[in-house]
């Protein structure tokens, strides 16, 4: 499934005040950002079970060289069956009327996992093709849903 209007899917800190043009607010992070109300923040949705496992986050955390080493494995994460469900969510979001605006925490706001969910919205970048049973499903589930509409 992917959003055909590029400019309909932006990315942006989260800790920027919200605006009108950022259509509908959706938190991608596993934690909440410190410091920052519900008020405030202006998210419409968290889906934070799409953000990356703990394990990976930290990981990268301590290596941010290693950007290509981690897209992959958020790539794969995301491949899994346990993710469906949320990616599904996110695809739906994103074939609103409204533009979607995927928030961040993190300081760097060319290399984290937002980035990696635009592209993979925009299909830029292609989910992983696995062979287990979790990708095969998710991908069987993805392409009923894209010959529904």
């Amino acid at each position: 499934m992917i959003v055909q209007d590029p400019m309909k899917v932006a990315i942006k800190r989260v800790y920027e005040s919200p605006r009108p043009s950022d259509g509908v607010r959706v938190l991608v992070d596993r934690l909440w950002p410190r410091g920052l109300t519900k008020e405030r923040a202006g998210i419409d949705e968290w889906l934070r079970d799409l953000a990356p496992s703990n394990e990976l986050r930290k990981w990268y955390h301590a290596r941010p060289d290693h950007w290509p080493d981690f897209r992959r494995k958020y790539l794969q994460e995301l491949a899994q069956a346990d993710h469906e469900e949320v990616l599904q969510r996110l695809y739906e979001l994103a074939h609103q009327k409204k533009r979607l605006t995927l928030l961040f925490a993190s300081k760097n706001e060319t290399l984290n996992n937002a980035v990696v969910l635009k592209e993979l919205l925009e299909g830029l970048r292609k989910p992983p093709t696995g062979t287990g049973p979790g990708a095969v499903s998710s991908m069987r589930h993805r392409a009923a849903a894209v010959r529904r509409r």
